[in-house]
């Protein structure tokens, strides 16, 4: 135990702890839309019910439930529970049965186990050990890794697919998920007391700031656009006519370019006002998206788009979590970057199942493409008027 106390208080230990356990979290779920059409044609599920499971993971994702656990109880105990849920529900996966299995263990299971495992319980452990004139560099390095996750999965995933079917592959998943347990370890084990006064009555007063609101309300387009494109977006380049590996491959790039875009943008959160910079993000998110769209859809412009949007993929994690940790704090970072992850979880839902719904209904993905842009355009706008000035944050009188 005490050398366990000894490394959650070493930040390059528990940086790249929390990298890891980014790394497979997030590049188990975001291989999961490789799995649409294969999973669809066993199973007999449409798009829109596969989007829904998504949509539902995304949701249970996005409850701020975890990071308040994590500053109540600490983070290396959320984690562990989180991965072990995780392995549980890859193994039901190699062998569930029609939509209501798919909905329990992809969608409400999956989505519960991510929620403990991805950015706001482990940014939270990183904010407790690093200074705020460094964390939008530390995020950044977390979210970078994350991102490597990506990269590395997707192909993995679409190998173990191709050579021993959907079945093996979850398999292989599951035992992947483990490494999160090894890495919680290195976590800090402490807890904050403050937090144990209550979820609600700490959020309604972070709400009292207009800029914390309008922060729930942008973040709420990156889940729109992350969902809709790691879902949909292999089989949008399939239907198109080209091969699945190429579909893999410009996923796996989203994820590899997203590396340089975290770094680069939690660098320049440190540096500049994270507003601008965030405001900056998305108006390039939309001038990516509207090229792709007006570009003929070849294998080269596939790729090329999987390294573009990669850039800004998930850059906006490292600045909108350090923008909610300049507004308040890093006392209860879990919990209020915990509900404005909600936002994005939300934004996720709708681009993952409504997206599906769209093409079941029209066969083609151009609304859900253009409505992307439209967001992003809007998303930049509220980033540019957010107000940034903080607001102390008085600990909340614990109920008797």
């Amino acid at each position: 135990m005490s050398a366990a106390r000894g490394w959650h208080r070493r930040p390059a230990a528990v940086i790249v702890a929390a990298g890891l356990i980014v790394l497979v979290s997030m590049g188990l779920r975001q291989s999961f839309g490789i799995f649409m059409q294969p999973i669809g044609c066993v199973l007999g599920v449409d798009r829109e019910t596969f989007g829904l499971a998504i949509a539902v993971q995304n949701l249970m994702l996005g409850l701020p439930l975890a990071g308040y656990l994590a500053d109540r109880f600490a983070p290396r105990r959320v984690v562990a529970v989180g991965a072990l849920l995780y392995v549980f529900a890859m193994f039901l996966m190699t062998d569930v049965g029609g939509a209501p299995g798919l909905l329990l263990v992809l969608g409400l299971l999956t989505g519960l186990a991510q929620s403990a495992t991805t950015y706001v319980v482990v940014l939270a452990a990183v904010a407790r050990v690093v200074p705020e004139q460094r964390r939008g560099s530390a995020f950044g390095v977390v979210t970078g890794l994350g991102s490597f996750g990506l990269f590395l999965m997707v192909p993995l995933a679409n190998h173990w697919l191709l050579n021993g079917g959907w079945h093996w592959a979850f398999e292989a998943l599951a035992w992947t998920a483990l490494l999160m347990l090894f890495a919680a370890y290195f976590l800090p084990d402490d807890r904050h007391d403050g937090a144990a006064s209550g979820l609600l009555p700490l959020v309604r007063r972070a709400a009292t700031h207009r800029g914390y609101l309008l922060l729930i309300a942008g973040f709420f387009v990156c889940g729109f656009h992350v969902a809709f494109i790691a879902t949909h977006l292999p089989a949008y380049v399939v239907d198109s006519g080209l091969d699945r590996e190429t579909a893999a491959y410009a996923l796996a790039l989203v994820g590899l370019f997203n590396i340089v875009g975290s770094l680069l943008f939690g660098w320049l959160g440190d540096r500049h006002r994270k507003k601008h910079v965030l405001a900056t993000l998305y108006g390039i998110r939309a001038l990516i998206i509207a090229g792709f769209l007006v570009v003929p859809l070849t294998a080269t412009s596939a790729l090329v788009f999987g390294a573009l949007i990669g850039v800004v993929w998930l850059a906006t994690v490292p600045v909108t979590s350090g923008l909610v940790g300049q507004l308040f704090g890093a006392r209860y970072l879990g919990t209020l970057y915990g509900v404005v992850f909600l936002g994005h979880q939300v934004g996720a839902f709708l681009g993952a199942w409504w997206a599906g719904r769209v093409f079941d209904a029209t066969g083609s993905y151009s609304i859900v493409w253009w409505v992307a842009v439209v967001l992003s355009v809007g998303a930049a706008l509220i980033h540019w008027l957010l107000d940034d000035r903080p607001q102390a944050l008085a600990a909340p009188v614990a109920a008797r």
